[in-house]
Formats: C-alpha cells, sequence, structure tokens
C-alpha cells in the first residue's frame, strides 16, 4: 500500500511525480517508460516514488485513472447537445494531448479488447443514463447507448494526437480549427440526434 504525503513538502514531492510520470507514459507508454527519467525529472528518488505509488504499474494507473476522471468532469455530457460535446472533447484534446495518448497506451498494452477499464472502474454510468434520458425524450436517435457514445467519442477523436490520418495540435491556425469544430458539429448532429 502506497504512503500518502504528510508534510507540504512531500505533497510538493508526490505532485512532480506525477507530473513527470504523465509525460514520461504520455510518451513511451508503459513498457516503455523509464523510472529513472521521471525521478530525474521530478528532482526525488526511486524510494520516494515507490513509497507513494507502490510500483510502476500503480504509478500509471494512479496517472490514468486521473485523465478519465479529468475528461468526465472538464468535459461534462450534455446528451441534449452531443454535438457540442464532441466539440468539447475535440478542444480538450487540443488542450491535453497527453490524456488522449495515455488511454491509447492502456489500450495498447494493458486492454487490446472490450472495455478500456474494468467494469468496477468504468465512469461512463451518468453519460449512458443521459444518452437513454435523451433516447427516450426523443432527442437522440435509438440504439444502445454505450455504442452511441461510443460513435460520438470516435468522431471527436478524428484529428486527436491518436488519429491514424492527422493529428492536429493546439498551434494550428484558428480558422483549421473553426472549420473542424463545424464539420464535426453537423456531423454528429445529423448522425445521432434526431433534430
Amino acid at each position: 500500500m502506497a504512503d500518502h504525503p504528510t508534510t507540504a513538502r512531500g505533497t510538493a514531492t508526490r505532485d512532480r511525480i506525477f507530473e513527470a510520470a504523465t509525460r514520461e507514459f504520455a510518451e513511451h507508454g508503459i513498457a516503455g517508460a523509464r523510472i529513472e527519467r521521471i525521478v530525474s525529472t521530478a528532482r526525488t528518488n526511486k524510494a520516494q516514488l515507490y513509497a507513494y505509488f507502490g510500483s510502476k504499474d500503480e504509478l500509471f494507473d494512479a496517472i490514468f485513472f486521473a485523465s478519465l476522471e479529468r475528461i468526465v468532469n472538464v468535459v461534462p455530457i450534455d446528451a441534449t447537445d452531443l454535438a457540442d460535446w464532441a466539440v468539447r472533447l475535440y478542444d480538450e484534446y487540443l488542450r491535453r494531448p497527453d490524456l488522449i495518448r495515455l488511454a491509447t497506451w492502456a489500450r495498447l498494452e494493458r486492454r487490446p479488447a472490450g472495455h478500456l477499464v474494468p467494469d468496477a472502474d468504468r465512469l461512463d454510468d451518468r453519460k449512458l443514463r443521459a444518452i437513454a434520458e435523451a433516447q427516450a425524450a426523443g432527442l437522440v436517435r435509438p440504439g444502445d447507448p454505450f455504442d452511441v457514445m461510443a460513435v460520438v467519442i470516435a468522431m471527436s477523436m478524428a484529428w486527436s494526437p491518436v488519429s491514424n490520418v492527422y493529428a492536429a495540435t493546439a498551434d494550428e491556425p484558428s480558422e483549421q480549427h473553426e472549420g473542424r469544430r463545424s464539420l464535426l458539429r453537423e456531423t454528429v448532429r445529423r448522425a445521432v440526434m434526431t433534430s
């Protein structure tokens, strides 16, 4: 069981480890990440890392689940306007490309099939209920709420850092982003919304 810091200095060290490890895992994946680079970047040592996080796998899990929570909290679903939700997801991928990379590494190295996380750790219950309610109200086309959500998320990732066609970056001209947002909004609206 990992320790929790008891001092402000310990909390600062834990935060530096978390930040350095987020970058390391996003860039190199679980297998490619190196504890030596993480502790060097975080200006700490292995003993401190292991005391706070237990192991390399537990460190990745802590980062990965925090990234999922961030997406859920920063980009809450509005099932009455899934087109806007898709655009807000697109924008979040521009702001934090590391988050989508972490999910991709988890998919590649941990769970190549099925749900990205075990059922007990899934954070999509509220989203699925919201989609089901919007379907019942006639706002979203019928179908499995999970499949509707998966389609919208997939469309929002069309230009994400893991796109196999084109990975957009935040430093591209705003006109390009606006064009993509418009296309994404209209495509999602036509694909899953009823009006």
